[in-house]
């Protein structure tokens, strides 16, 4: 995915909690119709999911009738939450991947490296499941470059 900030797990993460967060209560969504509506693979998104529910921000109930929704309230779950639980470090180390990568001891992309780091944390550590838009409606199919 070109462009991307975030790496695909966290994207894909963040997009099932925004689906799931347009539940109303009572409301849940099965794996088949959760890869419908967010444009994830099946397996892909299984493996996030499990993550989620082992992180506690999704419930899952397996069966027929089961699926997925949120644990608690989508003002509750901030968005470094989700990408905590699917283990993306927004403290992305240095640029260079230099271990000894401090103020002290800068790499030449240190300042505006750990600029940009710190605006990532402080985005994902105010925002919520509840400040996001509505659902987009997902193309039938991707158009060509």
């Amino acid at each position: 995915m070109p462009g991307m900030l975030l790496n695909q797990t966290a994207v894909y993460g963040l997009r099932a909690m925004a689906v799931l967060a347009t539940l109303g209560p009572g409301e849940t969504l099965n794996a088949d119709q959760l890869c419908a509506r967010t444009g994830v693979p099946r397996q892909y998104l299984s493996k996030v999911m499990r993550k989620l529910v082992v992180a506690k921000l999704v419930r899952g109930q397996r069966g027929r009738g089961g699926g997925f929704c949120l644990q608690r309230a989508a003002r509750q779950i901030r968005l470094l939450d989700v990408l905590a639980a699917i283990d993306l470090e927004l403290d992305g180390g240095c640029a260079f991947g230099f271990t000894a990568c401090d103020p002290k001891n800068p790499c030449v992309l240190h300042p505006i490296w750990s600029r940009m780091q710190e605006c990532l944390q402080q985005w994902a550590g105010e925002s919520t499941l509840a400040d996001l838009g509505p659902e987009p409606v997902l193309p039938r199919s991707r158009p060509t470059p």
